[in-house]
């Protein structure tokens, strides 16, 4: 995002300079950082290398703020050079782990461990974002099993571990494919009763429903309820997903039915999918009379009514717009694509004008 609130402050800056006068760092920090937050990395970048000029050592918040500019501006080739230059200042924890995150974001998992062997010879003690961050580095990598090991290791180790490393490692095999190592991972967890919370037990369901082991995935959420959680919508989404999949009319009648209750939202996708399957059985007027009550509660989601354009001829209702594949990441572990069938066909072809005159 452009603005222009930094520039009397840039040009101020560059006016001391002209005039022989020397900014300190806590100045050039802050500079660096309005720069970068206005979209102006070029200029944060600018005075970062202008330090060295008036003998100024920067500090872990001037590397924090290069860094956050170096991913704003998605200048990743630059973070090598980060990585060593790091090398040489007094850097703090907190910026270690944000440079060992970004360095696997940026594609760079053999890098990032990398870092982290540096971090503990260095005499860094890791805490859970290390971790955390080691984690998605080595599945990166490709080393899903050093990873796995390294996730007992830490588990077992370190008793005041939080929910997120086992997200992370879920999801870190879930992204490499091994579906089969994350669910060992997520009965590991469950078995030894680690605190899971709501994100850790619905990536684990993703897993699960992606095995095709759809009864352990209902296990596994009835003890997320059990266990006082409340699903999110990414997870009620998933799971009606499957069963509209494998047309499964009692358990997607409970999931509409919990949604209903809960006040969540239906994706555009499984509204799609909820179409086709009426289309298929004979069985829809049922279900005709939830998805009324979604509609009566405004629990469609914008694409749902994105995809729904409807004028009213004289034999029913014809729809306008073509059916768009919906951009939604959490779907993308989870689901396959499905049949390219126009959501305005379906819809009207199951009779909708009686939906939306209930």
């Amino acid at each position: 995002m452009q603005s222009n609130m930094p520039t009397p402050a840039f040009r101020l800056f560059n006016v001391m300079l002209s005039s022989g006068q020397s900014p300190d760092l806590i100045l050039c920090n802050v500079l660096i950082d309005c720069l970068s937050k206005a979209g102006r990395c070029q200029d944060a970048i600018q005075v970062f290398l202008s330090l060295s000029e008036r003998n100024l050592k920067p500090d872990s918040y001037t590397f924090a703020s290069l860094l956050s500019t170096i991913c704003r501006s998605k200048m990743f080739y630059l973070l090598p050079k980060l990585v060593l230059v790091s090398r040489h200042v007094d850097a703090d924890l907190v910026f270690c782990n944000a440079l060992l995150s970004s360095l696997t974001k940026a594609d760079l998992p053999s890098l990032a461990v990398g870092f982290y062997d540096h971090m503990i010879d260095e005499g860094f003690v890791p805490d859970k974002y290390t971790f955390a961050g080691l984690l998605s580095a080595l599945c990166c990598a490709g080393r899903v099993d050093k990873a796995v090991n390294v996730y007992h290791g830490v588990v077992m180790s370190y008793h005041d571990i939080d929910a997120h490393i086992h997200t992370v490692i879920i999801v870190g095999l879930l992204k490499t494919g091994k579906f089969h190592k994350a669910v060992s991972v997520l009965r590991f967890a469950v078995m030894n009763k680690y605190p899971l919370d709501t994100v850790a037990y619905t990536v684990g369901i993703c897993a699960l429903l992606r095995g095709r082991r759809t009864q352990e995935a209902c296990t596994l959420y009835d003890q997320m309820k059990n266990d006082g959680l409340k699903p999110s919508v990414h997870t009620y989404n998933m799971m009606l997903f499957t069963f509209c999949k494998e047309r499964d009319l009692q358990m997607i009648k409970q999931i509409l039915q919990e949604m209903i209750d809960s006040r969540i939202y239906l994706s555009g996708r499984n509204f799609s999918n909820l179409c086709k399957y009426m289309c298929r059985s004979d069985t829809h007027l049922s279900l005709l009379k939830l998805l009324a009550e979604i509609r009566d509660l405004r629990l469609l989601s914008a694409k749902a009514l994105h995809f729904l354009n409807f004028d009213r001829h004289a034999d029913g209702v014809q729809a306008k717009h073509k059916h768009q594949a919906e951009d939604n990441t959490e779907w993308n572990l989870i689901l396959d694509t499905s049949s390219s069938e126009d959501l305005s066909d379906v819809a009207a072809s199951v009779g909708w004008s009686l939906m939306l005159a209930m």
